[in-house]
């Protein structure tokens, strides 16, 4: 088994019953998702169309003066990582997760891929991100005044692959909270303000070009600290939810692209289940529906934004089939929360925009982050290659897809 692969195996529960998936019945359940979205999509646009709501620009203007509007902000820190920055969104992600782990919890077939990759450590994956998050708004939070400011940061990175890289404990959950506020957030506010600033870039390339560094910082640390010398805990891997079978159909194969594609919507928080994906789906559409010119950053772009997500990650599962096999895993993910949104946002969400970021990301992203996860040292999360995928690739395909929109 090759590193990546390894690492790959290392971090998601063993799903033997896949088989050899095949491409008719991929294309099938890839077709089937991305037209649901699209559904989706043109229903929120046409409930939306022509009306207003409370803005965007009205609630950043209120959240350093408004503890209502703070705490909102803050909310909407937890899926700014998917481009929506709602609370309504975070509301849902989060009550689907917390269903998906009670489910599982119980042995329940509908709870969805094992939360977490099945290494029981949920809680303290949200804790520890929690925590991080509010640490990042105490510390940063005072630059709101100034405009938006990159808080959400420490969410999806440093605090969480702390804990799934050395287990459970509090003084594991501390370190990575403090260390991922510490190292992220004001990396990538300077990262704004000297590169992608100045380059006219998408801000995401600062943002999970900070992830990168401020995680690989934060584990090089994690050597010096004597608490965090104990040996990487190993992680508790779930028995599949059906005994293997020899042959798939078509059918069969549609099914599990569908739910794929559906769980990489929440591999960014890194908990992967179909639940808390159909959560944030669900949250982020009551957002759009309530007031349009809340989440996305007023863009108004949220039907726009899911269909890319959609298009983009099931092109990525039928294209990167192979890795999946055998229980493997791809990050075809990476586009989902940097390329494909960011097309749609700097190009106003046009349709060759739309398509042009979702096949470029699905594309690119994973043969960009495979590599390089697969040369980190062992103490490392192997995610960083992925981040560092978001930052390459965006910064590369969003400029050029302006040669074509």
């Amino acid at each position: 088994m090759s590193s990546q692969k390894h690492e790959a195996a290392k971090h998601r529960p063993p799903t033997t019953e896949l088989g050899e998936l095949r491409l008719p019945g991929m294309v099938l359940g890839g077709a089937v998702v991305v037209a649901l979205f699209g559904l989706l999509a043109l229903g929120l646009d046409a409930a939306t169309r022509s009306r207003g709501g409370q803005g965007y620009d009205d609630w950043l203007t209120a959240v350093p003066h408004d503890l209502v509007a703070r705490l909102q902000w803050v909310l909407g820190d937890v899926t700014e990582p998917q481009f929506y920055k709602s609370p309504l969104a975070t509301i849902g992600l989060l009550l689907g997760a917390a269903l998906a782990w009670w489910a599982g919890q119980r042995g329940a077939r509908w709870a969805g891929q094992a939360i977490s990759y099945g290494s029981g450590l949920w809680p303290w994956v949200l804790g520890g991100a929690s925590l991080s998050l509010v640490l990042s708004n105490l510390a940063f939070g005072g630059s709101l005044d100034e405009g938006w400011q990159p808080t959400f940061v420490p969410f999806v990175c440093v605090a969480t692959a702390v804990v799934l890289v050395y287990g459970r404990g509090w003084r594991i959950l501390a370190t990575g909270a403090v260390l991922g506020a510490v190292t992220t957030t004001p990396v990538a506010m300077v990262l704004i303000a000297t590169v992608t600033g100045p380059l006219g870039l998408p801000v995401v390339v600062a943002n999970t070009a900070a992830m990168s560094i401020g995680t690989a910082i934060s584990f090089l640390v994690c050597r010096l600290l004597p608490w965090m010398q104990q040996a990487p805990a190993p992680l508790e891997t779930p028995a599949p939810d059906a005994p293997p079978r020899s042959a798939r159909g078509p059918v069969a194969d549609a099914i599990w692209t569908i739910r794929r594609v559906v769980t990489d919507f929440t591999e960014t928080q890194f908990y992967a289940n179909e639940l808390a994906s159909v959560g944030v789906v669900l949250g982020v559409s009551v957002a759009v529906l309530v007031a349009p010119g809340f989440p996305a950053y007023g863009s108004g772009l949220i039907p726009q934004i899911l269909f890319a997500q959609a298009l983009t990650s099931a092109i990525g599962v039928v294209v990167w089939r192979r890795h999946y096999r055998a229980g493997g895993w791809a990050p075809t993910y990476i586009s989902v929360v940097s390329v494909a949104p960011a097309t749609v946002l700097a190009y106003g969400g046009t349709p060759v925009a739309i398509v042009a970021g979702a096949v470029a990301g699905a594309l690119i992203c994973p043969a960009i982050a495979r590599p390089i996860s697969a040369r980190l040292p062992k103490d490392f999360h192997p995610f960083i290659g992925n981040t560092i995928s978001m930052a390459v690739a965006t910064a590369i395909i969003v400029p050029l897809a302006g040669l074509v929109t």
